[in-house]
C-alpha cells in the first residue's frame, strides 16, 4: 500500500460518523491497521482514526508503552465523573493546539485484530487519546471542543 495521506480539516470525511465493521476481521482490516500504525509513527502521532486517512471504518490505533494498540469498533462504556483540561493537537488540524476537557478515565469495549473482545479501563493520557480518537469516529474534531480562548497556533505555543 502507498503511504497513507492524513486528511486535513475541511475534508468532509472528518465530519461524518464512521461505519461499524460488521464482517469478521479479514486481511484487509489487518493490513489497514498495520498501515495506520506506520502512518501514525511516520507523523509522530500518538493516535490515529481511520477517517483521518480517508477510510470510513470504526478502527483506531494508539501508541502505548507496550507498543501499538488497535481497537476495532471501540465504545466507551463508562466515564469517570472527574474531568481535566489539557492541551491537545491533531494530525488532521496541523499547527493548532487547544485546551480540551476530557474524562480522567474511561472503560472501553472493543475487539482486537484477533477478533477477541477487549474490555479495559484507561486513565490519564491513554484515556484522553482514546476519547480524542473515538471523537474522530463520530465526526468530531478536538477544535469543536476547545475551551473558550483556549486555542493556540504552533508559533504561539513557543512563547
Amino acid at each position: 500500500m502507498n503511504k497513507l495521506k492524513i486528511r486535513i480539516r475541511g475534508d468532509l470525511i472528518l465530519t461524518k460518523k464512521a461505519k461499524k465493521i460488521t464482517t469478521p476481521l479479514d486481511q484487509k482490516i489487518k493490513e489497514l491497521a498495520k498501515n495506520m500504525v506506520k502512518a501514525m509513527d511516520e507523523e509522530n502521532g500518538i493516535g490515529l482514526a481511520a477517517p483521518q486517512i480517508g477510510v470510513s471504518q470504526r478502527i483506531i490505533v494508539i501508541k502505548s508503552k507496550d507498543g501499538s494498540l488497535v481497537l476495532v469498533n471501540p465504545r466507551i462504556k463508562k466515564k469517570s465523573l472527574r474531568t481535566n483540561c489539557a492541551e491537545e493537537g491533531c494530525l488532521s488540524v496541523p499547527g493548532i493546539f487547544g485546551i480540551v476537557r476530557r474524562h480522567n478515565s474511561v472503560t472501553v469495549e472493543s475487539i482486537n485484530l484477533d477478533n477477541k473482545s477487549l474490555k479495559f479501563k484507561a486513565k490519564g493520557l491513554m484515556a484522553r487519546v482514546i476519547q480524542h480518537e473515538i471523537d474522530h469516529l463520530n465526526g468530531i474534531l478536538f477544535i469543536d471542543k476547545i475551551a473558550k480562548n483556549g486555542s493556540k497556533t504552533k508559533d504561539e505555543r513557543k512563547i
